[in-house]
Order: C-alpha cells, then structure tokens, then sequence
C-alpha cells in the first residue's frame, strides 16, 4: 500500500515539473509588426521572464495582417502546442467581426489579461491643429479627412469612429487609413500623408515626448499622471476608452499545460520588473488570469460587437 502511495505521489510530483520544462522553449506571437502594442507587449513579457528566470529562452516572433486574424489563424493550427502563446486584445475582438474572419476567439484557451492603454489622437508639431476643437472644426467641414491608425476595426478604429460621431459626423463618411503596425502609422503622421494619428500612448510616446508630435487628446476619464495631455471629454467630445492586451494558448492544450502557463504570467505579474514596467510605459494593469479571464473574454465580445454596430462598421 505505502508503496503504491509513493509511486503516485511521485506521478503527482512530477507532472507540474514536465510541465513547466516545455517553458523552456517558449514561444510568444505578436500577430502584428515590430513596433506596435502587441509588439511591445510580447517583448516586455519576454524580458521579464527571462531576467526573473520564470521561464527559460523566451523567443518573440511576428505574423502581422487582418488585426491579428491571421496570427489567429495560425494559433489555432497549432492545436495543442503548450510551448506557444499569442499577444491579443481589444483590436482583435473588433478585427475579427469587420474582417468577417472564420478564425475566432471561441476556441483559443484563455490565459491572462495584463495591460490596459489610452489612446491618444496626434498630429505632427507642425500642424495647424493646436487643439482637439481645431481639427473637430474641420473634420465637420470635411467628414473624409484621412485619419490613420492600426488594423481596420480595432481599437484605434473604433475610437476615431466614436470621436465622429461624438463630434455629429456621419460615421459612414469617416475616411480611417488603417496600418498593421504602429511603426507604419508613425511614418504616415510624421510625413503628412494624414491629418491626425490614433494609436495607444505607448506607441507615440518617444516622439511626444522628443516634440515631434502633439497630443490633442487622450481617451481617458481623467488627466493621466505623467502624460501631459488634455482628455478628449476636455476638448469637447465625450468619449472615453480603454484598450486591453491579453495572452491566449492554442486550443487542445493539456488543463497541466494551462495551469503552467498560468503561473508563469502570474508570477510575471508579482514581479517587481513587471510593475515598473508598466509604470515606465504609462500601462494600466488590469490583471486577471485563468477563469477570470475566460468570462471577460465572452463578455467584451459581445460588448464590442454592440459597438462596432453603433458606429455603422459592422451590420
């Protein structure tokens, strides 16, 4: 008897550990390009897990297009792979409904929700526009002024959608340039090609804070610590958005390998490098894994598709 309780206590032991070995070879998809929120994230969690050796050798890969649908797609062909993780959030809950995309978020497992971020609308120094008042003048004259941001019915989308018709624009008008990556919107504001910029401040913030650009608005309740920037309720269109970034697994893992996979972020998330990451990126936590994180997930897509309904992207 005392023999057969050993040998399973020994099973038991050593479950968690074989688990926690495929961590070794981790990889993290940022299904977007360099440059960009997902792409910043997944390399911010790479570092800190590296460092705080809560993993092994951490590699971040990007698949970018379609908002994140098609990173999506390869995740869900990559069915039971416990080494293997994907940067998302609040851009591909939209993507996915406008692109009409046959990958969903039905069948990914749920790992962690981590970071929240404003979004911020910029124009370069040189603009015209020195306030939010300034470009809703002439965004009323003119309903198509190109307005660039990420992927079309993201998070960047669905806010330029709100600020129009917050503004009394017609949302079928709007004229949103949308870019795979934050790299490639910054080049178009900073060139000119487009009146104004959408993105998460994170993404801005090397050229706000260089002068390159000017904030004209940040989608938060209130004045953030640390960013110098008027909200957009301040500048006279009531709208107020937060953007989320979560971690998903494929489908078809083992409840060991989730379970893994959970501790790991969470003990990513105790860390002392992840808070002050999240501090030096003006990044709002918004933590919660496993379960937790399951319901939340049903719930904003919901949410999202009711939004996306109410600005005219999606029937």
């Amino acid at each position: 008897m005392k023999k057969t309780l050993f040998l399973a206590a020994l099973v038991m032991t050593n479950l968690p550990l074989a688990s926690a070995q495929t961590l070794n070879n981790l990889r993290i998809m940022a299904p977007a390009s360099p440059g960009g929120g997902w792409d910043q994230t997944s390399r911010a969690i790479q570092q800190v897990l590296q460092d705080n050796k809560i993993t092994g050798a951490v590699q971040v890969f990007n698949v970018p297009g379609a908002g994140g649908t098609i990173g999506l797609a390869q995740l869900l062909n990559s069915r039971g792979d416990g080494n293997l993780l994907m940067t998302m959030g609040l851009v591909m809950v939209g993507a996915i409904q406008t692109n009409k995309s046959k990958a969903t978020l039905e069948r990914v497992t749920p790992i962690a929700r981590l970071t929240g971020e404003y979004e911020v609308l910029v124009v370069p120094t040189v603009s015209k526009y020195k306030t939010l008042a300034d470009l809703a003048a002439d965004w009323r004259k003119n309903p198509g002024l190109p307005i660039a941001g990420g992927s079309a019915g993201g998070t960047d989308h669905i806010t330029v959608g709100l600020l129009a018709e917050a503004a009394g624009i017609d949302t079928s008008k709007i004229n949103y340039i949308p870019f795979s990556g934050g790299g490639e919107t910054l080049a178009a504001v900073l060139g000119n090609q487009v009146a104004a910029g959408i993105a998460g401040y994170g993404e801005f913030e090397a050229q706000i804070k260089t002068g390159q650009l000017r904030v004209l608005g940040i989608s938060a309740k209130k004045r953030v610590k640390g960013i110098d920037a008027p909200t957009f309720i301040e500048g006279g269109l009531n709208v107020e958005l937060a953007n989320w970034r979560g971690i998903v697994a494929p489908p078809g893992i083992s409840a060991a390998e989730k379970a893994t996979l959970v501790a790991a972020l969470d003990k990513l998330h105790a860390s002392k490098e992840w808070q002050e990451t999240l501090a030096k990126r003006n990044w709002i936590d918004l933590y919660q894994s496993g379960s937790k994180f399951d319901v939340f997930l049903k719930v904003e897509q919901s949410r999202i598709n009711k939004v996306l309904k109410s600005i005219g992207l999606v029937k």
